[in-house]
């Protein structure tokens, strides 16, 4: 086992010190070879080391360079040092973080990581959360504990009873919502196609003048960071409104909740402390290994009735179980890989790192718009769109960016149209990433847009 985990701390870190210089994606002949992991499946034992060499030799060369300073696609952010360690160490742990009794720390490590959230994001003291897989999943506690506490309002008991011929709850989202957040809603029974869509502004923030009447039997849900555009629903409107009419307020803060921390991007989350629930994903902007997301409610017992559970075998203690707010029981100690994080960061480096990111999607702005590019969004945080011409024009740029290797980036449709998509949320990035990338999307538009005009002048009659 030691002379194991010897090789896998040198080719692990083989493999981290190839990452600035490597291409952000794989060769065709490397994924070719992807099959040499294949076969029938093994007679015969393999010896672990050879495992692990097979694993790495064929395996990370043809790994998508995600981890590194260049990787702008999908809001993902890399694994900070600490949160790498800590991974390996809760690994080699191997803790059940369902109760207490599994693991003692496990436990602990996530009531202090939820302290420290807490205070950080701006969160009431009162608030509940479950240390889950990612935004979708927190998304879908959360809003079971909506569902649960708005129909036991009602006289309904939905844990209990189910949906059949319980009372009708609407749901209210913005035109620009994201597809993780109606998956939860479909996987609730809440239906993604029943809800009331909100027409969004033209950076994607839901237009409050076309809110329809709220009750007690409502549950909104708004964005902190859209996806596309960065932009955040106005929750201070929202809040008021929702609080006066008894409505439950859901914020979609996957990345965008992360903006509390930053003093200068702060301003963004006004309002959204007075929502009821909030979800976010820690393998994004906190930059711990995936996969790791937390759900907020701000009364811990309505997150609890919705995900808890009992049995005459499970030994509970009297203190917080995770188990009663996740909807996973067994699961790993993902709570150890968040509070080495916030340990190594503090709030300091955590905000510097957050104003970093979003200096240099600023940067790309700059940048691209500088080279005679359009920038279709406000970039308020870190997130920018960019168009090189038409759609058709964009999406052969953004796929030979792909292809490039140099950076990676992706496509999205904005204001009906095909745009490229730059999302900076990695630690690990910096200015010269950032003008190396632009470098090489500046080179690769100016080619296609050469190809389009000699094609043009081909089709010319003479």
């Amino acid at each position: 086992m030691n002379d194991l985990l010897r090789d896998v701390a040198h080719r692990a870190s083989q493999y981290l010190a190839s990452v600035p210089d490597r291409s952000v994606v794989p060769r065709l002949e490397d994924l070719e070879r992807l099959a040499m992991l294949g076969g029938s499946v093994p007679d015969a034992p393999t010896s672990p080391s050879e495992v692990l060499r097979l694993l790495d030799e064929i395996g990370s060369p043809a790994t998508v360079t995600s981890t590194g300073g260049r990787y702008f696609g999908f809001v993902t952010g890399g694994t900070l040092p600490a949160a790498l360690a800590a991974n390996w160490l809760a690994g080699t742990w191997d803790q059940n973080a369902a109760f207490s009794v599994m693991s003692p720390v496990a436990a602990a490590v996530e009531e202090i990581a939820l302290g420290w959230l807490r205070e950080l994001l701006g969160l009431p003291l009162s608030c509940g959360a479950g240390f889950v897989t990612g935004a979708t999943t927190a998304n879908f506690a959360c809003l079971a504990a909506a569902r649960g506490a708005l129909l036991q309002r009602a006289g309904w008991d939905v844990e209990n009873q189910g949906l059949f011929a319980a009372p009708t709850l609407k749901v209210i989202v913005g035109g620009e919502v994201h597809v993780a957040l109606l998956k939860a809603l479909s996987m609730l029974g809440l239906g993604k196609a029943r809800v009331a869509t909100v027409p969004a502004d033209d950076q994607g923030r839901m237009r409050t003048d076309s809110l329809p009447v709220l009750d007690e039997r409502t549950i909104v849900c708004i964005q902190a960071g859209n996806v596309n555009s960065g932009a955040f629903d106005p929750a201070e409107e929202i809040c008021s409104r929702a609080r006066d009419r008894g409505a439950w307020v859901h914020v979609d803060g996957a990345f965008g909740l992360w903006a509390a921390v930053a003093n200068e991007r702060a301003y963004l989350m006004r309002g959204f402390s007075q929502a009821d629930s909030w979800a976010t994903d820690c393998h994004k902007w906190l930059n711990v290994p995936y996969d790791s997301g937390i759900a907020f409610v701000r009364q811990a017992e309505d997150l609890r009735n919705a995900m808890s559970l009992s049995a005459s075998y499970l030994q509970i203690g009297t203190a917080r179980e995770a188990s009663h707010y996740t909807p996973e029981s067994s699961r790993r100690a993902r709570g150890v890989e968040i509070w080495a994080a916030l340990k190594s960061l503090g709030r300091s480096g955590l905000a510097e790192m957050i104003e970093r990111n979003c200096r240099l999607a600023t940067r790309f702005a700059n940048g691209l718009s500088g080279a005679g590019y359009e920038v279709q969004n406000h970039v308020v945080l870190n997130q920018v769109l960019v168009s090189f011409g038409d759609s058709e024009l964009n999406k052969k740029i953004v796929a030979e960016v792909q292809r490039d290797g140099t950076c990676w980036c992706g496509g999205t449709e904005w204001q009906g149209n095909f745009v490229m998509r730059i999302s900076v949320s990695c630690w690990a990035t910096t200015d010269k990433d950032v003008d190396r990338s632009i470098a090489a999307m500046v080179r690769i538009a100016k080619a296609a847009q050469r190809n389009v005009s000699a094609s043009d002048r081909k089709l010319k009659p003479i």
